[in-house]
Parts: structure tokens; C-alpha cells; sequence
């Protein structure tokens, strides 16, 4: 049995140290955007107390439409080149990049380039309403 596994009796003020390994992580299509998937890398049900962090990869070619989260969202970029929308600002990020996304600000996501982009995507646990733009 992994480590990922185990049923945690960690608290948020004595949380149990994890190791999950890559291979423990499971990557799912997002269904409001085409060529977006989407894999946990630790979260409650691990028993991180206060944050999930979460990897994302974008496809050549995709699109991930405006919308609004009720969280924030910290971000790293791990590979590739695509443009992020913040507000009315567009912004080419690279591996090494980072960004802040507020609460409610309207967000979207391109990759016009041929390789695949990914990022690290921390945001706090709990329920988050995610809302598309028209």
C-alpha cells in the first residue's frame, strides 16, 4: 500500500507527513475546456490541511474559456509557452513564472504554441464556485 493510500488521522494543527508519488496521481479531461486536464497532487484527502495543489497541463492548440473562481490561485509554470488573461491584460508566461490570481478575477487560458503547457495551481481547501464569462 502507498503512502497516498492510507486513511489519514492527521489534523489541521498535527497534520501527518505524505509522499505521494507521481505515479499515484490521476489526470482527468476538464470538462469546460477542451485539451485541459487536471491531476490532485495533495489536498484534504491527504490530509494537507489548509491547501490543494494541483497540476495542470494544456494542450497544443486549446483554449480554457473566461471565467471566475470564488478562491484564489497561486501559480507556477512548469513547461511550454501560453498566454494567460488577467482582467483585460494578457500575459505570455514561461517555466519559472509565476502568478496571483485573485478571488473573482476573470481569467482564461491559451496555448497557441505546439508544445504542452503546464503549471502547479495552489489554491485553499474547502468549495470553490467556478463561473464562465459570456
Amino acid at each position: 500500500m502507498s503512502e497516498a493510500s492510507e486513511t489519514s488521522d492527521a489534523t489541521e494543527s498535527d497534520p501527518t507527513p505524505i509522499v505521494k508519488h507521481a505515479s499515484d496521481v490521476r489526470y482527468e479531461a476538464v470538462d469546460a475546456a477542451e485539451g485541459l486536464r487536471k491531476g490532485v497532487l495533495l489536498d484534504e484527502s491527504d490530509g494537507a490541511p489548509h491547501f490543494a495543489l494541483r497540476r495542470f497541463e494544456l494542450a497544443p492548440g486549446s483554449e480554457v474559456p473566461r471565467h471566475t473562481n470564488a478562491v484564489e490561485h497561486e501559480q507556477y509554470v512548469l513547461a511550454g509557452e501560453y498566454v494567460v488573461g488577467i482582467g483585460d491584460d494578457e500575459h505570455t508566461v514561461t517555466p519559472g513564472d509565476t502568478l496571483l490570481i485573485p478571488a473573482g478575477a476573470e481569467h482564461w487560458y491559451r496555448n497557441d504554441s505546439d508544445d504542452t503547457g503546464a503549471f502547479l495551481c495552489a489554491v485553499p481547501n474547502g468549495d470553490d464556485t467556478i463561473e464562465l464569462v459570456e
